[in-house]
């Protein structure tokens, strides 16, 4: 089973940019999100879940950023992506 998703307009302006300025990291987050929508209900599971105010949120690291990401019954909605220190603020 895959998942439906949604990708935030934020985090859609920050894919452009960072395919313009590292292509290789553009292409990771790309197979990680392609990875994540192709998981099951169980295996999506194993993603942490952020704290406080945002722990409706998982995430996951990718290089020295970290991809936010909110699982909605059968579709994933994709928020963010940010260095590592910004992403838990």
């Amino acid at each position: 089973m895959s998942f439906d998703f949604d990708i935030s307009d934020r985090l859609k302006e920050t894919l452009d940019k960072l395919g313009n300025k590292d292509r290789i990291l553009a292409v990771a987050v790309r197979k990680k999100i392609e990875q994540i929508i192709n998981l099951d209900s169980m295996a999506i599971q194993h993603f942490k879940n952020l704290k406080g105010d945002m722990s409706h949120l998982k995430r996951v690291h990718i290089g020295c950023l970290v991809l936010t990401f909110e699982v909605r019954g059968d579709e994933i909605y994709f928020e963010s992506l940010k260095q590592h220190d910004e992403a838990y603020r």
